[in-house]
C-alpha cells in the first residue's frame, strides 16, 4: 500500500474491493514469509539460546537439523499470510477512513484506498501529504489499530511458529520430536493447555509489540515514501525515469526502511515474547512479560534484549521492501483484468 498519487485526483482512479485487497495482501504476504523465514528462525534460536552457547556453531549445527531446519515452522505463517495482511490492509484503510470522517469531516475519505493509473495506491491526498504532527498522529493512531487487531491473529500463528522453530534446534538422534507440525503443535497445546492460557499463551507481549509497532511502521512508511518519491521527480530532468518506476522503487526503499526503522524500537519485546512462548507451558511455571524481562537482564545483562537483532534488521529489509510493491502490483493486475 503507498501514498502514490496523481493529479487528477480520484478521476483516474478505481476503488479497490475487499477480495482485491485479499488476493493483494495474501501474495504480497506469502512472498514476505518465503523471503524471511530463515532468518527468523535463526533470530528465534539466537533469543532463546543461552548466552554461553556458541551462537555461529549452535544455529546451523548438524544437531540443529542443518540448512533444511531454517524452514520449519513456515506451515503456520505462510498458511494464514493471506489472511494477516488482509486484516492489517483492511484494518488500516477503515480506521483511516473512519479518522477522516470523525475529525477532517470526510475531506479525503472518497479517496482513500483508490488505485491510481502509474503504478501506486492512494493513502493521502496531495494537500494532506506532508508528514506534520497532525499527519503523523493520524497514521499512528490508524496503524497501532490495525496492530491491534492483527495481533488476536498473529498471536497464536507465532506461538506455533516459535515452539517449532526450537524444537528443530534441540531435537537429537536420541530424542523424539514432541509436535509433528504446526496443526498437530495447534491441537496438543489446546488438549493440554487450553485457548487462552495455552495458545493464546504470549498475548500481552504481542499487544504491546504490535500495536505500536505497526503505528511507527505506516507513519515512518508514509514519510520515508513521500522524501523518496520528491527525490526522484527532481532528478528527472536529469535522468528521465517512469512513474510507476518511481512508486515501485519509493515503496520498496520505504518499505524495508520503516520495516527495520519499526523492529529496532520494539525488539526487546519480541525477545521476551519469545522467551514466554518457548518456555514451560505448565501454569505454575508461567512467568509475566515484566518478570520474564527481568530475569533476561539479571541472567544476560541488557544487551540480551537486543540479541539477534543484527540478523532481524537483515531479514527486516526484503521482507518489507517485498511486501508493498508486491500489493501494489498484484492490485494493477487485479485492476487491469
Amino acid at each position: 500500500m503507498s501514498g502514490n498519487n496523481n493529479e487528477n485526483g480520484s478521476n483516474d482512479s478505481s476503488e479497490v474491493t475487499v477480495l482485491q485487497d485479499l488476493v493483494a495482501g495474501g501474495i504480497a504476504g506469502s512472498a514476505s514469509v518465503i523471503v524471511g523465514h530463515p532468518f527468523d528462525t535463526i533470530k528465534v534460536r539466537l533469543q532463546t539460546m543461552s548466552s554461553a552457547s556458541s551462537s555461529r556453531n549452535g544455529v546451523l549445527s548438524a544437531s540443529s537439523g542443518g540448512f533444511k531446519s531454517l524452514f520449519k515452522g513456515m506451515g503456520a505463517p505462510l498458511s494464514t499470510a493471506a489472511a494477516v495482511n488482509a486484516i492489517i490492509f483492511a484494518s488500516y484503510g477503515s480506521s483511516t477512513r473512519l479518522w477522516e470522517n470523525t475529525f477532517e469531516n470526510g475531506q479525503h475519505a472518497s479517496n482513500h484506498g483508490a488505485k491510481t493509473s502509474d503504478g501506486g495506491v492512494i493513502i493521502q491526498n496531495e494537500e494532506s501529504k506532508t508528514m506534520n504532527q497532525e499527519s503523523f498522529l493520524k497514521t499512528f493512531t490508524c496503524g497501532s489499530i490495525a496492530g491491534t487487531i492483527q495481533a488476536f491473529l498473529i498471536c497464536p500463528m507465532e506461538h506455533i511458529k516459535c515452539r517449532l522453530q526450537v524444537q528443530a534446534a534441540a531435537a537429537t538422534a536420541a530424542s523424539q520430536q514432541l509436535y509433528k507440525g504446526p496443526i498437530d503443535c495447534g491441537l496438543s497445546i489446546v488438549k493440554e493447555h487450553g485457548l487462552f492460557r495455552g495458545l493464546y499463551r504470549g498475548m500481552g507481549v504481542t499487544l504491546w509489540r504490535e500495536t505500536p509497532a505497526f503505528g511507527f511502521y505506516f507513519a515512518t512508511y508514509d514519510s520515508c515514501k513521500e522524501r523518496v518519491e520528491n527525490l526522484l521527480k527532481s532528478n528527472d530532468g536529469i535522468h528521465p525515469i517512469p512513474s510507476h518506476a518511481h512508486a515501485w522503487a519509493a515503496s520498496a526503499f520505504a518499505g524495508g526502511v520503516s520495516g527495520a526503522w519499526t523492529w529496532a524500537i520494539i525488539y526487546p519485546f519480541d525477545v521476551i515474547k519469545s522467551k514466554i512462548q518457548t518456555s514451560p507451558l505448565e501454569r505454575h511455571l508461567q512467568k509475566g512479560m515484566w518478570t520474564v524481562g527481568r530475569d533476561i537482564v539479571r541472567k544476560n545483562g541488557v544487551r540480551h534484549l537486543f540479541r539477534g537483532l543484527g540478523v532481524t534488521l537483515v531479514r527486516a529489509f526484503p521482507v518489507n521492501a517485498i511486501i508493498f510493491p508486491v500489493y501494489e502490483f498484484v492490485l494493477l493486475q487485479l485492476g487491469d483484468g
